[in-house]
């Protein structure tokens, strides 16, 4: 709006783009309520964007273009709005020009480059009944989305009662027929994986598939090859809802917790108990360790090179352990893969864990485009900074596992301290590197006083972008 313009008895009004339709009007997403009761609301249509103002209206007026607003795709809480008119306006209370900037619910919009003689309007969101409905988010973290038996995302859920656990269809089909084949007793309840509760039935979990389908539309990197889905799907039986073991006499009492010695002799045993691997077998009353991966049990042996125990957790892990003994899995369906724990410099990396960053995607899509300007794979980069970090040039107080002063390359831990490391890691190659190395648009950004430890980066997607959280937190300190 020219200055001229804006020499008239009344403010310009904002009002719907000329020629909208009454469909537009109706499928309204957000609108703009002036400050002054006396001038109407300016409602937004996905297919009406552009806002204009009535110039002269005391004259008979023209309406030209004023701005344009549109929704942030993937975010229904903010939008755009792009200044169209041939003045500034301010948006919360910076001066806009010709230029688009990003709005949120109760943004404070002045359709001039000053308050005085221009209408002031407040944005806010109105979604329909129907949006309602059909956009309910779900907070979910990701770790409570993976299958406990082959620690990935799930694939064709199937959830396990009483105990309402879930897992990919391929890995619980194909635990059942393990546990089956070895079980004494065929109308015996096969245990779940998980919490080892009687499984009294299993079937396939419409509404966590969609969310898984949901997890995998926003994180394509965990999405698996096709050799494994096919993999998983060849092992996949559960096809409807199926009823295990015996039924009779349910009572509505909590179950009996049995005691260590029943539970290792019965549900969970111990290869080396009953036959010699390795140049080993268990002696009567041995202390055995229960797998934090697959549940199953291993001796309890100080006198061996492999670790039992992971040293970032005090969790134990069994893979490693059966594998320096010569025992797999058609010894005994109770073992993790070797790849559950392994040494630190015996990992390859070849992508950044969706956990990285404390999630944030913003953070993370930013460090990737740090790594491929250095021309350098994620793997050179990783082993760089272990480097450093056995060298102690790390401060490691921020490094969150257990025994973190003895923790060096050629530790064995499991894959959640792993991820763990990484984050360590890549927090420090982030913080360490110069800001005319970072890409475009993360260079101006300011630092979050939270820092890392900010919670609203994890549920305000506008925050999460514009702030840098890879920072340390700098509210209340000296």
């Amino acid at each position: 709006m020219d200055a001229g313009e804006c020499s008239t008895s009344q403010p310009p009004r904002p009002s719907s783009a000329p020629g909208s339709s009454p469909a537009s009007a109706s499928a309204a997403w957000a609108k703009l309520v002036p400050t002054d009761p006396s001038y109407p609301e300016v409602e937004v249509a996905e297919d009406d964007a552009v806002v204009c103002s009535l110039v002269a209206p005391a004259a008979g007026g023209e309406e030209v273009a004023w701005c344009e607003i549109r929704r942030n795709g993937g975010d229904a809480s903010s939008a755009t709005i792009r200044n169209l008119s041939s003045d500034a306006i301010i948006v919360d209370g910076k001066i806009v020009k010709q230029e688009a900037v990003d709005i949120k619910p109760r943004s404070e919009i002045v359709s001039g480059p000053q308050k005085e003689g221009h209408l002031v309007y407040t944005f806010e969101i109105t979604p329909s009944k129907d949006q309602d409905k059909n956009n309910v988010k779900i907070v979910l973290d990701i770790e409570n989305a993976k299958c406990s038996i082959c620690l990935n995302l799930w694939h064709d859920v199937v959830t396990v009662a009483p105990c309402l656990h879930n897992f990919c269809n391929g890995c619980f089909s194909e635990w059942l027929r393990r546990s089956s084949s070895k079980s004494r007793d065929k109308s015996q309840s096969a245990a779940c994986p998980q919490c080892r509760t009687a499984v009294q039935s299993v079937g396939r979990n419409h509404f966590l598939h969609n969310i898984e389908e949901a997890i995998l539309q926003a994180f394509s990197s965990l999405q698996r090859s096709d050799e494994e889905i096919a993999l998983l799907e060849s092992y996949a039986s559960v096809k409807s809802n199926i009823v295990l073991g015996k039924q009779e006499n349910q009572s509505r009492k909590r179950p009996f917790s049995r005691s260590s010695d029943e539970i290792n002799n019965a549900d969970l045993p111990c290869p080396q108990c009953r036959t010699e691997f390795g140049g080993f077998r268990c002696s009567p009353g041995a202390a055995h360790l229960q797998c934090n991966g697959c549940g199953g049990m291993m001796p309890a042996r100080s006198n061996v090179n492999i670790p039992q125990k992971c040293l970032g957790c005090d969790n134990a892990f069994c893979g490693s352990y059966w594998c320096s003994q010569g025992v797999n899995s058609s010894h005994c369906n109770l073992i993790c893969s070797q790849e559950t724990f392994k040494m630190i410099s015996q990992r390859h990396i070849s992508r950044l864990p969706v956990t990285v960053h404390g999630g944030n995607p913003y953070e993370k899509d930013i460090t990737e485009k740090c790594i491929q300007q250095s021309g350098k794979t994620l793997q050179a980069v990783i082993s760089e900074w272990i480097s450093k970090f056995d060298n102690m040039e790390i401060d490691r107080s921020r490094l969150q596992l257990n025994n973190v002063d003895a923790i060096t390359s050629t530790t064995y831990i499991c894959n959640h301290c792993y991820n763990k490391f990484i984050d360590f890691l890549l927090y420090w190659y982030r913080v360490s590197m110069p800001r005319n190395l970072l890409p475009p648009d993360a260079v101006d950004r300011e630092s979050c006083w939270y820092g890392f430890m900010c919670r609203t980066q994890h549920h305000r997607p506008d925050h999460a972008k514009k702030l840098n959280h890879v920072c340390r937190p700098t509210r209340g300190n000296p």
